[in-house]
């Protein structure tokens, strides 16, 4: 006897931290890239009507996170994913992924964490998987004005793979620790007037105290998510279109049809 195993029964469980219920607020409102204080009224209504379409069931979102060598990126993943911050890091080789599975508005939701590696000889490995990317988290260290100065060079890479106009952006400053006061408010405003001209979100973070860790990964979840319910609403409302116009299409035709075979006497 055969028996069949669904997508959903193969994908871990959500866990009780990982569930978001409202939408987490931006790091900086002057560079983010949903202002509003609450998730749009028709994503909400569609969770609770559960017509999410394929969000919810085999829909996952795939984010890349690039940037310099050793500004941070696998601590930052690793200390969301695991809890964990290991200061003697091996550099990443090619590229490694982590999944992490969220409960959005009740529905179950996946992100695809892509850890690419920093290291020049890497960087065509690393490309090839860049393509089909939801979200492209550019890190940099906040401690090394220079890895800033690469950020875009590192967008422009991510979108040659992408549609820059179906990609959310977040440039990301880590290490907030190894800043003193003075230099952090000096490359923060660098990296604000970056985010606004990328058109990304920003956000500064330490992976190893945490701060703001797992309220920058919730963020990301949650845009991804509320992106990818607007587009299942849009696909569904042309469907339901273009089911319209077939209908009154074929209404037509045969009601055309039927005059025609009437009687001369009858018409």
């Amino acid at each position: 006897m055969s028996v069949r195993v669904s997508a959903m029964s193969v994908l871990p469980p959500v866990r009780w931290d990982r569930i978001i219920a409202q939408l987490p607020q931006s790091f900086r409102k002057e560079a983010a890239l949903h202002t509003k204080d609450d998730f749009n009224n028709k994503v909400k209504t569609a969770c609770q009507e559960q017509r999410t379409g394929t969000v919810g069931r085999f829909k996952i979102s795939k984010v890349i996170v690039v940037g310099d060598l050793a500004v941070g990126k696998t601590c930052l993943i690793n200390r969301f994913c695991k809890d964990a911050f290991d200061k003697n890091y091996k550099a990443t080789i090619g590229v490694d992924f982590e999944m992490e599975r969220f409960e959005v508005l009740g529905v179950p939701f996946s992100l695809q964490l892509w850890d690419t590696a920093g290291q020049e000889r890497f960087k065509c490995i690393a490309s090839t998987y860049y393509r089909g990317a939801q979200v492209v988290i550019i890190v940099f260290d906040v401690s090394d004005i220079a890895t800033l100065g690469h950020a875009r060079q590192w967008l422009e890479d991510a979108l040659k793979e992408n549609d820059p106009t179906a990609v959310q952006l977040f440039l990301v400053g880590t290490k907030k620790d190894m800043s003193s006061a003075a230099q952090y408010s000096q490359i923060e405003q660098d990296a604000l007037k970056l985010a606004k001209e990328i058109h990304a979100e920003y956000w500064a973070v330490s992976s190893l105290t945490g701060e703001n860790v797992k309220d920058f990964f919730f963020r990301v979840a949650s845009l991804a998510f509320e992106t990818s319910v607007l587009a299942e609403l849009e696909k569904s409302g042309s469907r339901q279109i273009g089911d319209v116009v077939r209908i009154n299409s074929t209404s037509n035709s045969l009601h055309a049809t039927s005059k025609k075979k009437q009687p001369s006497c009858c018409q």
